[in-house]
């Protein structure tokens, strides 16, 4: 029989090591990562961003009335849904924020918003009113 020759034999403590936490035991059979920062690449890889949609000349054309019309209203609040570039890969994701604006900055065509929010006027792709129908413009 295996062990037959320690099996009866008392466990003596030792004066020199601390005993360990069950934690500790436990981790000394967890799972390591061989290959450091693969699980987030991996995940990074796996992640779904958007392209960036290109508005057409009818699109734009409104656009512009929209933006005409926020200068000469800019104390109402707007829901802007804008192209936020992503900072790892190619593409990104649309959002949509509620604010009144600060300033329009024409020189480096972008939107100042009341909340500091800086936005490309050129990765914008929606505006629309919480106050005003902006369909009709």
């Amino acid at each position: 029989m295996k062990y037959e020759d320690i099996i009866d034999k008392p466990y003596i403590k030792s004066h020199r090591h601390r005993m360990m936490s069950m934690r500790e035991r436990a981790a000394q059979f967890s799972p390591f990562a061989a290959l450091v920062g693969y699980d987030e690449k991996v995940k990074e890889k796996g992640r779904h961003v958007e392209k960036k949609i290109e508005l057409d000349e009818s699109a734009k054309d409104i656009l512009d009335r929209k933006l005409y019309y926020m200068e000469a209203n800019i104390d109402l609040e707007y829901v802007i849904t804008y192209f936020k570039a992503d900072d790892k890969k190619d593409g990104g994701a649309y959002m949509t924020t509620i604010s009144a604006i600060k300033r329009i900055d024409k020189a480096n065509k972008r939107l100042i918003l009341s909340d500091d929010l800086i936005i490309a006027v050129d990765d914008i792709i929606d505006i629309d009113s919480t106050d005003v129908d902006l369909t009709a413009i």
